[in-house]
């Protein structure tokens, strides 16, 4: 049995990264808890591993093939935090910017809880304010 901490890692190396966004369910639960932040504003939603792959399918349409590195890792019983920074390209549509090719970074955290191996809810916070300030800039410089 895998342990809390190394479930994460497997999830963000190899889902989360986008290298392998079908392989959601072997880490995650048949229903997963997210609590997210949209505008500033805290939301939760229910997702599915099969919704996660898309997800993870939109992010590599906005972002072309992206690169994962994972900062930071800390685990303590059902809980693990996690921080890894994202690079990739504006190659779609990203919140009403149109693609620039400008290269992007984007920096999150969150913390997950595990259960039995799987990933049951988890926290995440996105600098969203850093990638818009990015889209602009790109924006400004075409």
């Amino acid at each position: 049995m895998t342990n809390s901490k190394e479930t994460v890692r497997q999830f963000l190396l190899q889902v989360r990264s986008g290298l392998h966004p079908d392989r959601a369910g072997h880490f995650m639960a048949d229903r997963v808890r997210a609590h997210q932040v949209a505008s500033e504003a805290p939301v939760v939603v229910e997702r599915t591993p099969q919704q996660y792959t898309e997800h993870v399918q939109e992010m590599i349409d906005a972002y072309g093939p992206f690169t994962l590195t994972v900062d930071e890792l800390l685990a303590e019983g059902d809980r693990v935090y996690a921080r890894w920074t994202q690079h990739g390209r504006h190659l779609g549509l990203v919140d009403h910017h149109p693609p620039t090719g400008a290269q992007v970074t984007a920096m999150t955290s969150a913390v997950y809880r595990v259960e039995d191996g799987l990933i049951v809810e988890y926290w995440i916070q996105i600098d969203r304010q850093g990638i818009t300030a990015q889209l602009q800039q790109a924006a400004t410089e075409r």
